[in-house]
């Protein structure tokens, strides 16, 4: 978490990212699937429904997380109207923007690795494997892409091997199925701006804290609102991220490749 270190990091990670289109680019010219599709539109840049793409998702992943949003509602100390003089001031945003770990977790990872394991990857994928394997396979790259935590635990000695072992699994088996969700919103959309924004919205909340939501004063609310969160987000799954919403969608023309 060191500023140094995540600026190091911040250099090498822009320059892999930046890299990573000409692969798919280069696939592309040499395979020569659907050549007429344009490298920006296979990476989810394009503007045909950009404003329901950049809505829907964050709604759909909000309504997800609706039991710790309310729990968090429950446990600050400000009002509603306080939040919304924060979010607006800013010297808010400043602040942020000058803090080397929100730029990482709300910025560069969300973009970062959105591009590469779902822009870039996907496109690649689908025309070997289909739809509906891709969003199941991608995220088993971006789940592996994690474990290098486990080097560094380990260099530094932060806990026991088993400890360390189980902590990374559990992070495999989270962003794995993070990653399964994003690439999900990354074909029904057909836009990138979904899955960052999805992304980042995850990072800042994080995973849900269940423990103290059960052991919450207003357990039963709290408990009634995680229920809700996910039953709402099973029905509405689909309907919002309903592809004529967001017009012709390159990506999914690569299915059709395979056979």
């Amino acid at each position: 978490d060191h500023p140094a270190v995540i600026k190091r990091r911040f250099t090498s990670v822009l320059i892999v990212s930046g890299l990573s289109p000409l692969f798919l680019w280069l696939w592309k010219e040499l395979t020569g699937i659907k050549p007429g599709i344009s490298l920006l539109a296979l990476l989810g840049f394009r503007l045909e429904g950009i404003v329901l793409a950049t809505v829907l998702p964050l709604l759909l992943t909000m309504v997800l997380f609706l039991g710790p949003l309310i729990q968090l509602s429950m446990d600050c100390p400000w009002g509603w109207l306080d939040g919304l003089k924060v979010m607006f001031d800013p010297r808010f945003w400043a602040l942020c923007l000058s803090d080397m770990r929100w730029l990482r977790n709300q910025v560069i990872a969300p973009l970062t690795e959105e591009l590469v394991f779902r822009a870039c990857m996907l496109p690649m994928l689908i025309p070997c494997t289909g739809l509906g394997p891709a969003i199941f396979t991608c995220p088993l790259f971006f789940g592996v892409a994690h474990f290098h935590h486990v080097i560094e635990q380990l260099r530094f000695r932060q806990g026991s091997v088993a400890s360390i072992f189980l902590s990374a699994a559990f992070q495999f088996s989270y962003t794995a199925v993070f990653g399964a969700y994003t690439a999900f919103i990354f074909i029904r959309t057909g836009h990138l701006i979904g899955p960052v924004l999805c992304h980042s919205f995850c990072n800042y909340i994080g995973f849900p804290a269940i423990c103290a939501a059960l052991e919450h004063p207003q357990r039963l609310t709290v408990v009634i609102f995680y229920v809700l969160g996910m039953v709402l987000f099973l029905l509405l799954l689909h309907p919002m991220t309903d592809p004529t919403f967001f017009g012709d969608i390159p990506i999914c023309s690569l299915s059709a490749a395979r056979s």
